[in-house]
């Protein structure tokens, strides 16, 4: 077993670090983490791993990332309450603590993805102790976090990094996934985004664009998806899961779009009274679909 202990429903005071040693590449901050006023974590020195183990483990696992336009991580608003609703439905959560492009990863914007994939390595590896079965790991990330998750789902094949020890002969591609109002495509006219400035630059090429957006990745092996957005979201253009789930039809991968009234972004699981609301009870519905739930 990995050496994470918990506690129920609530965020670990320890963390697991996803690499034995220096991330690939090197480089990046030093330094405790920074916590905003509301919870956003920045300067990311040791990316890693918070654990929400349920009182009632059903087997299930999720890996959850938060979005931030990869220059923090809203792990306030986002990660930790969307870790804490996954556990109370006795799915296990693990947090993910990414590293940010900016702060000096010599990896650049392969960092992420880096650390997504290592993620779903170590916890695969860690299955027998974590009391959860492999083959039930899913991933929720919202905005730019739903970028990172949709690349990681998307592009599990692809080798982001040399292994390092005996977790990196696990599977990276997880068995199911929900993005919720991520940012989708890199590519005009909707590249407007922190997402696409920090990844690829001002001005990158139509290469650059399409290589690091999702859904020119998407093919039938990608685990089936679920998508929700608010159809007045001011920083992901509602066009980026209409894409998405547009290209998932088209390579046969099973998908469900809940587009909601109103709501605009960061909305996280959901704001009381508002169309926002509904949407993790049609998650939960669908997660139960698939296996994840009872």
């Amino acid at each position: 077993m990995l050496g994470l202990p918990s506690r129920a429903g609530a965020s670990d005071s320890q963390a697991l670090p996803l690499w034995p040693g220096m991330p690939p590449g090197g480089g990046g901050p030093s330094g405790p983490v920074r916590v905003s006023s509301r919870g956003a974590w920045s300067n990311i020195a040791l990316p890693s791993l918070q654990l929400y183990r349920p009182d009632k483990p059903n087997g299930a696992a999720m890996l959850v990332a938060a979005g931030g336009g990869y220059k923090r991580i809203e792990m306030g608003s986002e990660a930790h309450p969307a870790a804490a609703w996954l556990a109370a439905r006795g799915v296990t959560a693990f947090v993910l603590a990414y590293r940010l492009p900016e702060e000096g990863w010599k990896a650049g914007p392969l960092a992420p993805l880096q650390d997504a994939q290592r993620a779903m390595r170590l916890i695969r590896a860690g299955a027998t102790g974590y009391g959860i079965d492999p083959g039930r790991l899913g991933v929720l990330g919202f905005s730019a976090g739903g970028h990172l998750l949709g690349l990681a789902s998307a592009r599990s094949a692809f080798k982001a990094y040399p292994g390092v020890d005996e977790a990196d002969t696990q599977s990276a591609r997880p068995d199911n996934a929900a993005l919720i109002y991520p940012i989708i495509t890199l590519e005009p006219p909707y590249d407007h985004t922190s997402t696409r400035r920090v990844l690829i630059g001002r001005h990158p090429s139509a290469g650059e664009s399409a290589e690091w957006s999702v859904q020119t990745h998407v093919r039938k092996d990608c685990p089936p998806m679920f998508l929700a957005q608010a159809q007045d979201d001011p920083v992901s253009n509602p066009a980026n899961t209409a894409i998405m789930a547009q290209t998932c039809q088209a390579a046969g991968v099973p998908v469900e779009l809940m587009r909601l009234a109103s709501g605009g972004h960061g909305f996280g699981m959901g704001r009381p009274g508002t169309p926002t609301a509904a949407w993790p009870d049609h998650y939960e519905a669908w997660l139960r679909q698939r296996g994840m739930l009872g």
